[in-house]
């Protein structure tokens, strides 16, 4: 099946033609900070009709970065990211620029569809999806199928699990959530509190992970707490996660998996010490289709049972 997938995320916005596996052919369009929905669908409709007069394709497969209701293709929830989205019909825009049926996702969800279809979890039925970023990303499979729930919140906001009673606010509004401890956004507020930041060389440089990672490694004590700080945090949301969807399998992205050599046995033992499984241990794995994902998993995504809604 040949299917135009757009992955939207707060700042930019990825279009492609997508089959089976395959990326035919993509684009990607930057987008200005707090543009409305409505304007970000002006600026992708021309390379999404390029392709479309390209592919013949049968449909649009739409990842978008906040909670969404499948079954109406309605966004439900932003937290502060497209204000106008919950009044966007999407799938009036994709009929009337397109004359194609359109299916909604969440992006994390559509990203774990497509490792499972072409990637790191191809073969599994019960998996664990963590995006580590700006943000954290988490979404969960169960028997096959994406964890949803009543209320399309089921298994998706694995980051904003609570791991410290005492932490800082979140985005969301919970306190201690591993977003606001350990993530991109978070991680300046979390460094420049922490005992002796201004002896440390993060304190003349950027604050952020790829930072971070080689101050640590060149023995800058900072760096290498506020690292171990960060690498429990993904430890005790992971386990969490085992503990909540019962998975065989947890595949990390994100642009933080650069220092995956790091972060890979460090949380395979975490999770060896720490997760009660008595059958045996939950493989940790690298995410494989990178930016890809979300894009292939717009394919698997028509072949699911939800009905098309037109």
């Amino acid at each position: 099946m040949r299917v135009l997938a757009v992955d939207l995320g707060g700042t930019h916005a990825t279009c492609a033609a997508v089959e089976g596996g395959r990326i035919l052919a993509s684009e990607t369009v930057s987008l200005p900070e707090s543009l409305p929905l409505a304007e970000a669908l002006e600026g992708i409709a021309a390379p999404l009709g390029k392709l479309h007069a390209c592919s013949s394709a049968e449909g649009i497969g739409f990842g978008f970065c906040g909670l969404v209701d499948p079954n109406r293709a309605r966004i439900t929830s932003t937290n502060g990211k497209y204000t106008d989205a919950v009044d966007v019909d999407l799938t009036q825009w994709a009929r009337e620029e397109f004359g194609l049926p359109l299916r909604l996702e969440n992006d994390a969800r559509l990203a774990l569809l497509g490792e499972w279809y072409a990637g790191a979890a191809r073969g599994e039925t019960d998996v664990v999806m963590f995006t580590l970023g700006t943000g954290i990303g988490g979404v969960a499979m169960m028997d096959g199928r994406l964890l949803r729930g009543k209320h399309q919140q089921a298994g998706v906001l694995g980051g904003h699990t609570p791991v410290t009673l005492t932490g800082r606010r979140c985005t969301c509004g919970g306190v201690g959530c591993a977003e606001s401890e350990a993530a991109g956004w978070s991680l300046p507020l979390v460094a420049e509190a922490w005992p002796g930041f201004s002896t440390s060389a993060l304190a003349s440089g950027k604050i952020d992970f790829e930072n971070v990672f080689a101050c640590a490694a060149q023995g800058d004590e900072i760096a290498r707490q506020i690292l171990d700080h960060c690498l429990k945090v993904w430890g005790a949301a992971a386990v969490a996660a085992i503990h909540a969807f019962d998975p065989d399998l947890l595949v990390y992205g994100g642009g933080v998996m650069k220092s995956a050599a790091v972060i890979l046995p460090y949380l395979q033992e975490y999770v060896r010490q720490n997760a009660w499984t008595p059958w045996g241990t939950v493989r940790i794995a690298a995410a494989q289709l990178g930016n890809d994902a979300a894009l292939i998993g717009a394919t698997p995504l028509f072949e699911q049972e939800l009905p098309v809604v037109r």
